[in-house]
Parts: structure tokens; C-alpha cells; sequence
């Protein structure tokens, strides 16, 4: 998925209070051109999926559903997180450390 120079990410963060929050939120594209160096990522945003958010222990703390343009999002805790995506053939995880009032925009490509 090219853009026209709007940077692609999670969903609008419009209204919401990043320095009272910690957001964990991103993009999950399948069959993504990793060579692109315009730093905009490419590929089929993958609207059948789920992500799962783990804490720094491995258990299980939410899941959502990717929207249709494969972007999802978590308001969690400060601190290590492992986010695993599900989608038809595919699973992988991905480790993040989030902070409070910095959103944490992830690209995952399958």
C-alpha cells in the first residue's frame, strides 16, 4: 500500500490524551515489498486477522481483530509486550516495549 505521502499507522489517535496513555498500535500488511526505502510500508493490509497482546511473562492479556484496512490497536501498561498475529497461513510474533505517552506504531508484514 503506497500513500501519497501521508504516513500510514494505527487508527487516528485524534481525541485521545497520548500523555495519560501507553498505545500499542499498528499495521499488518501480507506480501509487502521489504525493499522499498521510502519508508512507507507496502502490501495488502491483512483485514482477517487478530492480534494478540502477551505481557512480559507470556500470558495472555487481550485480543483484537485487524479493521479493513488491517490496522489494530491496545491501551496497556508501560513495558514489555509480545504482540502474535494470526491470520490465514500466517503467524508471527513480535516483541515491543511501550511508553507512556509516546504510541508505539508497529508494521508487521506477513
Amino acid at each position: 500500500m503506497k500513500t501519497c505521502g501521508a504516513t500510514p499507522g494505527g487508527p487516528s489517535l485524534d481525541g485521545i490524551d497520548l500523555s495519560k496513555q501507553t498505545v500499542i498500535q499498528g499495521v499488518i500488511f501480507r506480501d509487502g515489498d521489504q525493499s522499498s526505502t521510502d519508508g512507507v510500508p507496502n502490501g495488502t493490509p491483512v483485514a482477517n486477522g487478530h492480534v494478540r497482546l502477551l505481557d512480559a511473562t507470556g500470558e495472555f492479556t487481550a485480543e483484537v481483530p485487524t479493521n479493513a484496512e488491517g490496522q489494530f490497536r491496545f491501551f496497556a501498561a508501560p513495558g514489555t509486550w509480545t504482540l502474535v498475529v494470526q491470520a490465514p497461513g500466517a503467524r508471527v510474533e513480535q516483541r515491543i516495549t511501550a511508553v507512556q505517552g509516546v504510541p508505539s506504531d508497529i508494521f508487521i508484514s506477513l
